[in-house]
């Protein structure tokens, strides 16, 4: 696959910023050097490599702020190459990563290790959270927040170390942190009394319908509501991740513009597309922390998405192997693949008339380079970086075990039938990815956040 320093996307149906029109863009290194609404000049379509982008959307490349590559330590199910390609064809551009590796990402020299195997590896662009536990605020307070996206902190359940617990320790991360807080809500020691409650009425065979009972509404609610009390008595830089509960939805606001905000919200598709009906299908395939809950709270976080109480889109891509999910409900691990499918999900979600296509857009692209305040991505725009992605209108396709790309190999959503198909994705104005075929020679580039809002 060929790039080129000049090139032309061609008469796409462009979705930026709230409105959808007929234009075509031009790329200039890795760069959009001009927006066409009208006719593109005779010497731009003669000079320029044309894409012709009829009967396609054109839409700024998806920046999803929580993903598991699982890059060090568990690569057995998941790498930089393999999950950032899995990215590129799923229409994500930009990704910002969590610290439960091996070895953790609780220092800034670990961090730092893990920029610099990200730029060997992904071909998307990326950052990192550093995590907070009860015993490295020093290193927290350390963190630039110009060159890493957040501080992670685990408020409940949490692998190894990184579960902060202690009134001081909290305290000061909320206090003292220069960088944004992205938390995991849930309160340990309710999900700790659900489980042995069940544990002595089911033993071992807890049935995967219990989930959302165990790791409970309750629990997600009680977690969150410390977390805000918190960041309001701070003034605190707050982000609440993978929202699933209509009880928490009381807790946010909607009223500030988002780049105002100091409050956030994340919401991911799995808790958009599943409820706790599916459990007796699906088990373990869709077990997940915080769990998937009831169709009530999924349609309250699709209100919520409309209302602009819930933020951003992020996917909590936590791929694990098949085998990781086996055992029973006691033995088969939290969390499932979902970057390759969540734009197109969402799309789908929106043609059934959920949200606007332009809702989509605005909270899967600008909402996240707004709220975490990244330098010149999110957006199609006149000087931006070209992160772009061009996808088919009208192109069914089923979810299936050969066309995955996660190392992990399965996913979800198979067997659902799609009807929006990503073609091409540009990042930093290169071609990465050409219907099915990756040009393995682009790497992305380390996400920048400029202090400032996008919102111009």
């Amino acid at each position: 696959m060929s790039n080129v320093s000049c090139l032309l996307i061609h008469n796409a149906k462009i979705v930026n910023e709230g409105h959808a029109f007929k234009g075509s863009v031009l790329i200039e290194g890795d760069k959009i050097s001009k927006i066409f609404k009208e006719e593109v000049p005779a010497n731009i379509l003669q000079s320029a490599h044309v894409i012709d982008a009829s009967d396609k959307y054109l839409f700024p490349g998806v920046i999803d702020d929580h993903v598991h590559f699982r890059d060090p330590g568990l690569t057995h199910k998941a790498d930089l190459t393999s999950e950032s390609k899995a990215a590129i064809a799923g229409g994500t551009t930009s990704f910002m990563d969590m610290p439960n590796t091996i070895p953790q990402t609780t220092t800034l020299d670990i961090l730092e290790q893990k920029f610099d195997l990200a730029a060997k590896k992904s071909l998307a662009n990326y950052s990192f959270y550093l995590g907070a536990t009860n015993d490295n605020i020093d290193q927290v307070m350390k963190v630039d927040p110009t060159k890493v996206c957040g501080v992670k902190l685990f408020m409940g359940s949490s692998t190894g170390n990184m579960l902060v617990n202690e009134e001081a320790s909290l305290t000061k991360v909320f206090a003292e942190s220069p960088a944004l807080i992205a938390i995991h809500s849930e309160d340990d020691e309710t999900i700790k009394a659900n489980l042995e409650k069940y544990k002595l009425e089911f033993g071992d065979d807890i049935p995967f319908n219990y989930h959302p009972i165990i790791r409970s509404a309750e629990a997600c609610y009680k977690t969150t509501a410390l977390a805000i009390t918190l960041a309001q008595r701070y003034n605190s830089r707050l982000h609440v991740m993978h929202l699933s509960t209509a009880k928490e939805l009381a807790l946010f606001d909607c009223r500030l513009p988002l780049a105002e905000k100091r409050i956030t919200a994340e919401a991911c598709p799995q808790y958009l597309w599943f409820d706790d009906s599916q459990y007796d299908t699906l088990g373990a395939r869709i077990k997940c922390n915080p769990a998937v809950k009831s169709p009530a709270d999924k349609a309250a976080l699709i209100e919520a998405l409309n209302n602009n109480k819930i933020d951003v889109m992020g996917t909590d891509h936590a791929p694990h192997l098949l085998a990781e999910k086996e055992g029973g409900y006691l033995q088969a691990v939290s969390g499932m693949p979902q970057i390759q499918h969540a734009l197109v999900l969402m799309l789908e979600l929106a043609k059934q008339g959920k949200f606007t296509i332009e809702k989509v857009i605005e909270k899967m692209c600008h909402a996240p380079a707004t709220l975490f305040r990244i330098e010149k991505r999110g957006f199609i725009r006149k000087g931006y970086y070209a992160d772009l992605v061009l996808v088919d209108r009208n192109k069914s396709w089923t979810v299936a075990t050969e066309n995955i790309l996660s190392k992990c190999g399965w996913s979800p959503y198979e067997g659902v039938i799609l009807n929006h198909k990503v073609s091409h994705t540009f990042v930093n104005g290169k071609l990465v990815y050409d219907n099915g075929v990756f040009d393995e020679s682009v790497r992305g580039e380390r996400l920048v956040f400029n202090g400032k809002s996008s919102v111009e």
